[in-house]
């Protein structure tokens, strides 16, 4: 049975975890709750009736606090400067400097790059690409001057290079553009604050069920014996964030291969 440990590896840290209304970031959000993380639970979905998909920011925190965990819920739009500003102060007010930052959230349309308006283009960038660098912004100054913090990029397969010779795409140039973005933004930023007491992480979840990944359609029967749980995705995002940062740091993972290199056993989640 899956329960809160409030001795465990992140006991007493000040997590923030994007897109947690659901899919990966609510898993994780329950996940560094288990371990005695104090999780601020962010996304745009407070109540059932602001999004079309299953799950919100309050669903996330019943079920941790409903288990002994401790997590309070901000709505934030992350296309929205104020937001992204108020999320990280809000977070500071109530629980105090940021410990973890869990960059997150995502908005995607699956759309030619003949048919991509402007203003899909630029929300895209701006909740994944812009928001993450602002947000680490906001938190990062903290982070090195009490030595230690981590900061944790979620990407995508889709950041690999296509084969251009080949057909297909399905319309995921720009969301490819943004999460290549936001990787070469992780190694860059792992770099510049080596030996500073931070580590700085990017990982991809594979193909995992997601209220999203279903909506999108991602699933098909070529690859549907590749689907994965949503738990292995939170176990290696916890592995990524604790521990020593001059050591777990600048990397690109996959939620499969963190399983395997630390032969970590996924908890199932409260």
């Amino acid at each position: 049975m899956a329960v809160v440990n409030s001795n465990g590896v992140l006991a007493g840290q000040v997590a923030v975890v994007t897109g947690a209304s659901r899919g990966i970031g609510e898993a994780i959000a329950r996940r560094f709750a288990m371990e005695g993380a104090k999780v601020v639970v962010s996304a745009r979905t407070v109540e059932e009736s602001d999004h079309f998909l299953e799950g919100t920011i309050k669903q996330t925190v019943k079920t941790i606090t409903d288990a002994g965990g401790e997590a309070c819920a901000i709505r934030s739009n992350l296309a929205d400067a104020a937001d992204r500003q108020g999320l990280i102060e809000q977070a500071i007010d109530q629980y105090g400097q940021v410990d973890i930052l869990v960059n997150n959230a995502a908005v995607t349309w699956f759309v030619p790059v003949t048919d991509f308006s402007e203003k899909r283009f630029r929300t895209m960038m701006d909740v994944q690409v812009w928001a993450p660098f602002e947000m680490t912004q906001l938190c990062l100054s903290g982070m090195l001057e009490r030595g230690q913090g981590w900061i944790l990029n979620i990407s995508s397969h889709a950041a690999i290079h296509p084969v251009a010779k080949t057909p297909g795409g399905h319309g995921g140039t720009v969301y490819g553009m943004c999460k290549a973005a936001l990787e070469r933004f992780t190694t860059g930023l792992a770099q510049e604050t080596f030996g500073r007491g931070v580590g700085v992480n990017v990982i991809s979840p594979g193909l995992v069920a997601t209220p999203g990944v279903v909506h999108h359609k991602l699933i098909n029967e070529a690859n549907k014996n590749r689907v994965t749980p949503v738990e292995h995705m939170a176990e290696a995002c916890l592995r990524l964030c604790h521990g020593d940062a001059n050591e777990i740091t600048g990397r690109i993972d996959y939620a499969d291969q963190v399983i395997d290199e630390f032969k970590l056993e996924p908890a199932d989640l409260i």
